[in-house]
Parts: structure tokens; sequence; C-alpha cells
């Protein structure tokens, strides 16, 4: 890989390096160590995604605009600010501006990141491109979390507001490297200033591909990473009888397993079609809800029980690290020549909203209603493959595997003259 997509590289493990150091520990900042309460510290975990509700849309026509570094530069000082303001802020409006400003800015950042991941790519290896992203990022929340862990004094205020310094200079950090990545001159509509945000949204929703993807991504992170933190784990508690530790452990499962398995998996990815990955990325999360029942509902042994919860999380990991070289590289075959970033913010913007409802109807349902729970989710899970088919038939060849592509250059490449080309 390049120089510049080596910096961005840094950049994603830099970013999610800071967010590690805090993410884990935002609820219990606000609500105890500042003395805020649990409503207040709702409301905060809310603000993040209404923040990154409210500029995703313009942050895509931004990035057509003027470039994916621009915006990304600005954001992370934004992001940077509203770290640090927030280990200093002691009262409850200060912590919801802080939360609403470090919201917006790590929102942001997505779509920069992805569209200048695109722009330094090529077909050929954006699929691995991606995967190296979604490594580094979990091995950035992995380690700094665990680093945030042993720094943090729920009885010292100061040790917060070191984790949260720590964020924002990582972020100053990150501004540093990327203001050095040397971009290539991406292509652009010609007409693509005098469009109307309102035009080139019209423009996103015409195309039914797309929309399916868009749809197709919201359950997946709906029925995934909207229950991770909410639904599944609060299941986990009161119908598996799981420890926090052995839900600590749960959570260092699935990291490890993407860790372990994301480039094993990636040779196999890359030679499948992407909707039949999709779909078999269902398939594992039915299973993986299956196991979650047996864990809650069956009558094996509590270590049975813990065995198996930790199982979900882990089955949970595989599919993950089959997606992340899988459906961004879609959004950016899909989108036209130039529009990369608007289509990249369309899809932060459905992960956002899954992200916001998930744990909202995850949590309630997990907690008390824990049969209905599974099956629903489980059904969800066999849904994604069924949407997964049907995508499958809107996308052409190459757009489902590009490998088709290469391999076929390779062949007519290979052939001898006289001889005649392969044909589609």
């Amino acid at each position: 890989m390049g120089a510049a997509m080596r910096r961005i590289h840094v950049g994603n493990a830099l970013s999610a390096f800071g967010l590690g150091f805090t993410v884990p520990y935002l609820y219990v900042y606000v609500a105890q160590v500042r003395g805020l309460g649990a409503m207040t510290a709702g409301l905060v975990l809310a603000v993040f995604a209404v923040a990154a509700l409210i500029v995703l849309p313009f942050a895509g026509r931004a990035i057509v605009r003027r470039g994916p570094l621009p915006v990304l530069l600005v954001a992370l000082v934004t992001a940077s600010a509203g770290a640090l303001s927030l280990g200093l802020s002691s009262a409850a409006a200060t912590v919801l501006l802080s939360a609403a400003a470090l919201g917006a800015g790590q929102a942001v950042t997505q779509p920069a990141l992805a569209t200048m991941i695109v722009d330094c790519s090529t077909a050929e290896t954006r699929s691995r491109a991606f995967a190296t992203q979604f490594f580094l990022q979990n091995l950035g929340l992995g380690v700094g979390g665990l680093i945030g862990g042993h720094l943090v004094d729920t009885t010292k205020a100061a040790s917060f507001t070191l984790l949260f310094a720590l964020e924002a200079a990582m972020f100053l950090l990150l501004v540093v490297v990327m203001a050095t990545v040397r971009m290539p001159r991406a292509p652009h509509i010609g007409g693509a200033p005098a469009q109307s945000a309102k035009g080139s949204w019209k423009q996103l929703l015409g195309n039914r591909a797309m929309v399916q993807l868009c749809v197709l991504g919201f359950v997946l992170f709906f029925a995934c990473y909207g229950q991770f933190e909410s639904g599944l784990s609060a299941y986990g508690v009161e119908a598996a009888g799981i420890s926090t530790s052995a839900l600590g452990t749960a959570l260092a499962a699935n990291t490890l397993v993407i860790v372990v398995a994301q480039f094993a998996v990636l040779r196999f990815v890359e030679r499948r079609k992407r909707s039949r990955v999709i779909a078999s990325v269902g398939l594992i999360w039915a299973v993986a809800w299956a196991v979650a029942g047996y864990a809650g509902l069956g009558n094996g042994s509590q270590t049975m029980a813990t065995a198996a919860f930790i199982s979900t999380y882990a089955l949970f990991g595989l599919g993950e690290a089959m997606l992340s070289p899988t459906l961004a590289p879609l959004v950016a075959d899909l989108a036209p020549t130039g529009m990369a970033g608007q289509y990249n913010s369309a899809f932060a913007l459905v992960k956002q909203l899954a992200l916001a409802v998930g744990p909202a109807v995850g949590g309630p349902l997990g907690a008390s209603l824990h049969a209905p729970y599974v099956v629903i989710f489980l059904l969800f899970s066999l849904g994604i493959t069924v949407l997964a088919v049907r995508l499958g038939r809107q996308l052409t060849e190459v757009q489902n595997q590009p490998s088709v592509a290469r391999s076929r250059v390779v062949v007519q490449g290979g052939a001898s003259a006289g001889q005649a080309p392969a044909h589609a």
C-alpha cells in the first residue's frame, strides 16, 4: 500500500485508540464521578447519536464539494475540543454541549476516512484496505480500553480528565498525521458544484441498489451492533445470570475473533459474491442468537450458559470480520464518479439510525421478555439473508464479485494472437 494509505490506516488506529480510552467509562463518568445522575448520563449517550444524525446529511455534500481531507481535519479539531471540554465539565449543560461536539466530530470522521480509502485504493485493493481499517479500529479500541481501565479511578475526577485529555491529544495527533497525506486527484462530476443538496439526495435515492443496501445495512447494524452493549448484555445478565466479568470476557472474545480471523476470512470473501457473503453472515448470526437462546433459556449449568454466551459474541465477531471487506467497498462501487463522499455519509447515517434505535428497542426486550427477544432477533438475522439475496439481483456481476473482472483481464491479456478474447 502507498504512503497515503499507510497514513490513513495510522489515523484510523489513533482515532479508535483515543475513543477506547473513554467510551466504556462515559456513563460512569457522567452519572457517578460528576454526580449528574443516570438521567443526564443517558442524555449524553443520546446526544452522541442525535449530533451524528444532524451533521451526517451535510457531511456527504461537504466531502463531495471540498474533498474528504479538509472535512476530516475540521471534524478532528471539533472532536478534540469536545473531548477536552467533556473532561473538564462538571455542569449538565456543558457536558451535553461537549458531548454534542465530540459526537458530531467523530461521526463525520467515519465517511471522510472511508472516502479517503476509496480515493487511495483501486477496485482490486479496496476490500483488503477496508479489512485493514476494521482490524486496526478493533485493535485500537481494545488496547485503548485496556489502558484506560488501568488509568481510571472512580474516586478521582482528575483520572477521567486525564483520559479525555489523552483522547483530545489523539485527535490532534491525527490532525498532524492526516495533514501530511497527499491525496490523489479524485474525479468529480462536472456539475457537482451547481447541484443542490436536495438534488444529490434525490439522485442517491433513485439508485435502487443503494437503497436496498441501506435497508440491509440498517437491519445488520440494528440486529448486531445495536444490541452489544444494551439488549444482549441485559439479556445475558437477567436471563443467563452472566457476571460482569464474564460479560467483559464476551466482549473481549468478540474483538479477539475479529483480530485473529480478519485476514484469514478475507481470502475466502474475496473469491465469493458479496451478496452471498452477507447472506451467510445472516445465517451465522442466526446461529449466534440460537446459542444465546440456549444460554438464557436452556437448562444447562451456569458454566455451560457462560460458555454459550461468550460463543455468541465470538460468532458475531466472525460475521463482522466477513462484513468489513464487503459492505464499505460495495458502497464505493455503487457510487457514481465523484459521489463516494455522499454515499459513504448516507450509509453512515443509516448506521447511526440503527445504533440509536437498536438499544432503545433491544434494551427493554432483553431485560424482561427473554424468549421473544431471542426469537425476534433470530428472525432479523434470517431477514438479513433474504435481503442480501434480493440485493444480489440488483447488482451487476462486477459489483457483486470484483474478482470476476480481474480474472477476465488476465484471460484476455494472456490470449495469444488469433485467439478470440473471453466474452462477458
